[in-house]
């Protein structure tokens, strides 16, 4: 049974990650349309985000570590909450994206500690945890992505920070009532035995090295679509909440995808299936920025929310799935997610810079980008571990 504690805790996450979607994701539609930022523009700025996000969760999650997950949100609220307050006040070009950097960072301190705290004490239910977990943030993040546009049309574009500020002040009041719970809770062992017992310890860590490796990537597709999602709305003539309705679908299958992996569990430790995700990912990618037609585009969303699912439940779970360190492996975890969330952006953004004229050359790029980090993912199969 899950404790009013953690309840509250995955109310906080869901509030969270709306928050998050409806400001990081259309922060883009904002610059494009308020200071005429272009695909080059939005993808370095997706990129210099990433590069924060890297740095700022590695910390982020060590200390949560060290000084405890509770404190960590704490500040990490009040970080949105100044920084979203600084784009109100502070509409210039160079203001927004030091805003969007100190969010970044807000966001990295909050990530981590609540991963952490939803895993602790869970048991033998740890599957369960990470599943009801990966389900709530998916959810508030295809709700966010699908409202989200249409809220920006009807309470104007001040709503971008307005918004999700209120919804991180809610975040502290909910985090204080769950912190005095947290501390009536009995601690247990948490670790799964049944699991840990099907691997040898050398194979749980390759496998735990392969989903770091594949979610980056998984990450490096995601961000470099997002940015360019006000070029694929243009392209389709969509207005932004259309965009925002069109453009979701792959969110809400990956949140199915969630609540299958949680379900169904024969994918644990199964190399074909985290490869097969990765193959899939990389067609999907294509298809997504290169689709001639809207039904194309929703059949390219399918797969592509599929295999970045079980990628990322892939990255989480095993992170989660050890007897220590937790709090610092989901720092790691989050900061390899800042990896792609840097690479992807960063090379299109070069390679539009570079060849401008070239169609299709940024989803060339970063599509021989996510084919390289497949044939890592091949070498670290057969690359020995010691355990």
């Amino acid at each position: 049974m899950i404790s009013p504690a953690k309840i509250l805790l995955y109310l906080i996450e869901l509030i969270n990650c709306y928050a998050a979607v409806y400001y990081s994701n259309f922060l883009f539609f904002y610059l494009r349309r308020t200071f005429g930022f272009g695909e080059v523009e939005n993808l370095l700025t997706a990129a210099l985000g990433g590069f924060v996000y890297i740095i700022a969760a590695w910390q982020g999650g060590k200390l949560a570590q060290r000084c405890g997950c509770i404190r960590m949100i704490y500040i990490g609220c009040c970080g949105i909450i100044l920084s979203l307050a600084l784009g109100m006040v502070f509409p210039t070009p160079a203001a927004q994206i030091l805003v969007f950097c100190l969010w970044t960072v807000g966001v990295c301190f909050i990530w981590p500690a609540l991963e952490t705290l939803i895993s602790e004490n869970s048991g033998a239910q740890l599957s369960k945890m990470v599943g009801i977990y990966n389900v709530t943030w998916a959810g508030g993040a295809a709700v966010g992505y699908f409202t989200a546009g249409m809220l920006i049309e009807k309470l104007g574009t001040a709503s971008l920070f307005w918004l999700p500020l209120v919804l991180t002040v809610l975040e502290l009041a909910l985090l204080t009532y769950a912190a005095r719970l947290l501390k009536k809770e009995n601690n247990h062992p948490c670790y799964e035995e049944n699991l840990a017992q099907m691997v040898c310890a050398a194979e749980a860590k390759r496998f735990l090295r392969m989903a770091w490796l594949a979610n980056p990537f998984s990450y490096v597709a995601i961000n470099t679509v997002i940015p360019l999602i006000p070029s694929i709305a243009e392209k389709f003539d969509l207005s932004t909440g259309m965009a925002g309705i069109v453009c979701s679908l792959w969110m809400f299958v990956r949140l199915a995808a969630f609540a299958i992996f949680w379900q169904w569990t024969g994918w644990h430790y199964r190399f074909r299936w985290l490869a097969g995700s990765f193959l899939l990912m990389i067609i999907c990618f294509f298809g997504l920025l290169m689709a001639p037609s809207i039904g194309l585009l929703l059949a390219a969303q399918v797969g592509f929310g599929l295999s970045i699912g079980l990628i990322y439940y892939s990255s989480l779970y095993y992170s989660m799935n050890v007897t220590e360190n937790q709090g610092s492996n989901a720092g790691l975890h989050e900061a390899m997610i800042g990896v792609g969330l840097f690479i992807g952006p960063a090379v299109g953004a070069v390679t539009l810079y570079l060849v401008p004229t070239a169609i299709g050359i940024g989803a060339w790029s970063v599509g021989g980008l996510l084919c390289a980090g497949f044939s890592g993912l091949l070498y670290l199969r057969h690359y020995r571990i010691k355990s």
